[in-house]
């Protein structure tokens, strides 16, 4: 069962993978007006896509990571003195308040917790969240967050290099295990820290990543248990945080196993199946009628 369930998992999510590291562009254009925004059948990523700015309602998450929207949205600045954003063309450095303040305060530890001397940020969520029109299947709610696992230069990247430079392949090419020439102590110490805070729900990456974090970990392994493998994310790592509290319309996922996963459960991820799945069938995306009602008002609001 297990097997199985992570199979369906990973045939869902590789039209995915392949696109973390897609370039930008230096002169994005607005998408054209739709031809019939009120067809139930437009999917929902055509509408929330178009939103270029934030619904102006008090901040919530609402449902689901993978099915849902986020009222009120902060955007996390372009620069800081610990981080610098990604890929600007995308729009997606917004997300629940909650969630950029948490990656404003990440990025200030960062250079005590790695000696990094900071983070560069990949998505978080469109300024309504909701379904993406690329690249990712969750996201959608303002919790989400993709950190690179390439340390911040001392230096403000020139807006080309935000578009077009790519992060560092952290996983060896047979996908078994990470490349030593390029993994080093400071990623994990930057993981494990984030792993550790309470606020922080989740925290995905790829495989052979989780196998060297398991090598890695030293004798307190409790925080191992919210670090899940997922394909893709050689690149970088995935935070998701917990619901804020008081948001009554999130759903939270069902805590993590107590265990550290980095037995059977691991293992299951680079048998022969799983390492070379046949193509999935694509889902159907998701209509407007399928995300929470109150998505509705966030993105018909002002």
């Amino acid at each position: 069962m297990l097997r199985s369930a992570l199979l369906v998992l990973t045939l869902s999510l590789l039209p995915l993978a392949s696109q973390a590291q897609t370039v930008g562009t230096l002169d994005p254009k607005p998408l054209p007006p739709l031809a019939n925004p009120t067809d139930p059948s437009v999917p929902a990523k055509e509408l929330f896509g178009r939103r270029t700015r934030p619904a102006a309602l008090e901040p919530e998450s609402i449902g689901s990571y993978a099915r849902g929207c986020v009222a009120g949205a902060a955007m996390l600045p372009i620069d800081g003195e610990t981080w610098q954003v990604m890929r600007l063309s995308r729009n997606r450095n917004w997300g629940h308040p909650h969630l950029v303040s948490y990656l404003q305060r990440l990025a200030q530890r960062v250079p005590e917790i790695n000696g990094w001397p900071g983070l560069l940020v990949g998505d978080i969520s469109q300024p309504r969240g909701g379904p993406m029109l690329t690249g990712h299947a969750s996201h959608q709610v303002g919790l989400d967050a993709d950190v690179w696992l390439t340390p911040m230069p001392s230096r403000t990247l020139s807006r080309v290099e935000r578009e077009e430079l790519s992060a560092t392949n952290m996983v060896r090419s047979d996908r078994l295990d990470i490349d030593p020439a390029v993994w080093t102590p400071q990623h994990t110490a930057l993981i494990r820290a984030v792993a550790r805070d309470r606020e922080v729900a989740r925290i995905f990456v790829n495989p052979a990543i989780k196998r060297a974090l398991c090598r890695e970990a030293g004798d307190d392994r409790s925080w191992l248990s919210k670090v899940r493998p997922m394909w893709g994310h050689n690149y970088h790592f995935h935070i998701r945080m917990a619901c804020p509290r008081g948001d009554a319309s999130c759903s939270n996922q069902a805590p993590p196993p107590r265990d550290d996963g980095c037995g059977a459960e691991l293992a299951n991820w680079f048998t022969p199946q799983m390492l070379n799945p046949k193509p999935g069938k694509p889902r159907p995306p998701l209509t407007l009628a399928q995300l929470p009602s109150e998505c509705r008002r966030v993105l018909l609001a002002e």
